[in-house]
């Protein structure tokens, strides 16, 4: 699908193993004709087969995973001016609001403590003194993706080894057993660093 905004799918650092688990479902869901107290509720199921009212099932975990999932914005799909979508400034903001808090506010089962570590943003603006020619470059961006968004580029996860050893673990179970390292000195010219800063529930540029 076309559009101005677009996300790749997440890949874990470091490889993960799924675990496979077996749940008993303790409760059925059943519309129970004519009855219309507990007690009644409680006759059904006591004449109920036990295999009824018992199920069987199956979980995967993630005992621990921290992924990186990377994702893009054209400001040419999305001027109107140039038969774009009209995706706006306020539709941008909320868009890092909802990465940033999405886990929040969906908690379940399968999901367990899942969370955004870190939201960081590359904004081109580009470099010419001509307003214009700046403005076209930040449009057409001031460096290609890969030269951001590849991990030790700019933005570098690497394990915590010392952390690891505190913990005796030899596969990191938790995110402070991972370093996230940013070197702004790689930073292409024409672009800048705006990281999510959760106290004040914004992007704030990384200078």
């Amino acid at each position: 699908m076309r559009g101005p905004v677009q996300f790749s799918f997440a890949r874990s650092v470091d490889p993960v193993l799924p675990l496979d688990l077996s749940i008993t479902r303790m409760a059925v869901a059943e519309d129970v004709k004519g009855a219309k107290t507990s007690a009644d509720y409680q006759k059904w199921e006591n004449e109920q087969p036990e295999d009824k009212l018992r199920t069987m099932g199956r979980k995967n975990l993630i005992p621990y995973g921290l992924y990186a999932a990377k994702g893009f914005i054209s400001a040419n799909l999305a001027d109107e001016t140039q038969n774009g979508t009209g995706f706006s400034e306020q539709d941008l903001a909320l868009c890092w609001e909802a990465l940033a808090s999405m886990y929040d506010h969906d908690r379940s089962a399968s999901k367990g403590m899942m969370s955004c570590r870190g939201l960081y943003v590359f904004k081109h603006v580009g470099t010419d003194t001509d307003p214009e020619q700046r403005k076209r470059q930040a449009m057409l961006g001031c460096a290609p993706a890969q030269a951001l968004l590849d991990l030790g580029k700019v933005i570098d996860i690497s394990k915590n080894e010392d952390e690891m050893k505190k913990d005796a673990v030899t596969s990191p179970r938790k995110f402070s057993h991972y370093a996230v390292r940013v070197t702004r000195d790689r930073l292409p010219a024409g672009v800048e660093l705006w990281v999510w800063d959760d106290s004040q529930g914004r992007l704030v540029n990384h200078d």
